[in-house]
């Protein structure tokens, strides 16, 4: 049994990119290849995700694009609410701002910013509170893959954030995005069978936690790129791609979406 039959999702993730003018001119380059060429909604979700100080000016000018265009904040505060937190952003901020999407768990918040099992459960769990939709990030290194426990790290970081979430936010809030860390921004990239192998184990894993695994989009995430990308989309329990570097060209990030909406 796989997700085939899920609307697959392409999310551009622009990290700590670009400056502002070239953002504005990113995305009405991308607003006017949707206007000449669609992709229709049900064929494939469409995100970016920009910068915390850039995520509503984006929001605002995708509102006229031609389909709905997701914005989605790169990282949420472990605190709720409001408060005396210099230089975080909560959930319920981000839910107030109309910004919907979340991504936690990504490698480079686990390697670089310490974010621990504690910090991702709290920023999940005041996410779905909030009504935020969690794209949930999921990868192991290269030595972690060369000792073969790639299977087993992955799946234990779905396992680590299983208790803070209920079952009917993981029917209706939770993407999972699987990125091995060995291939963000190397330019190497899993091989279609290996991350259709791991895609498949994490949607073992799934099904094992909640009756929506087979529900639940899982995303490649890892030198996605236009040339790679049609071979990705057609494996079965792939829905999608979480795009780092191809996303801030509008035309790369155009043809990886319009191979998944053609595969669907």
């Amino acid at each position: 049994m796989s997700g085939s039959t899920i609307i697959p999702w392409v999310v551009g993730n622009w990290k700590m990119n670009p400056m502002q003018a070239n953002a504005k001119q990113l995305v009405q380059e991308f607003k006017q290849l949707l206007a000449q060429h669609d992709i229709p909604a049900a064929q494939c979700h469409l995100a970016v995700a920009p910068v915390t100080i850039a995520l509503t000016t984006v929001q605002t000018a995708l509102a006229d694009a031609a389909r709905p265009v997701h914005v989605v904040a790169q990282d949420v505060s472990r605190i709720a609410g409001t408060g005396a937190y210099t230089g975080e952003v909560s959930a319920e901020l981000l839910k107030d701002s109309a910004i919907d999407y979340v991504l936690i768990g990504h490698s480079e918040r686990r390697e670089i910013f310490a974010d621990d099992v504690a910090a991702v459960q709290a920023k999940i769990k005041n996410a779905l509170t909030a009504g935020l939709t969690v794209i949930y990030c999921v990868g192991e290194s290269l030595e972690q893959r060369e000792q073969g426990i790639a299977d087993q790290v992955v799946l234990q970081q779905i396992c680590d954030v299983a208790t803070v979430i209920s079952a009917e936010q993981w029917q209706q809030q939770m993407i999972i995005a699987y990125e091995p860390i060995w291939a963000i921004g190397t330019g190497k990239t899993a091989s279609p069978q290996d991350a259709q192998a791991m895609h498949a184990k994490i949607r073992e894993g799934l099904t094992q936690i909640t009756p929506a695994g087979q529900q639940i989009a899982i995303l490649y995430g890892g030198s996605v790129k236009p040339e790679n990308a049609a071979e990705l989309a057609a494996c079965p329990d792939i829905n999608g791609a979480l795009v780092g570097g191809a996303s801030l060209n509008a035309e790369s990030f155009y043809q990886i979406a319009r191979a998944f909406a053609d595969n669907k």
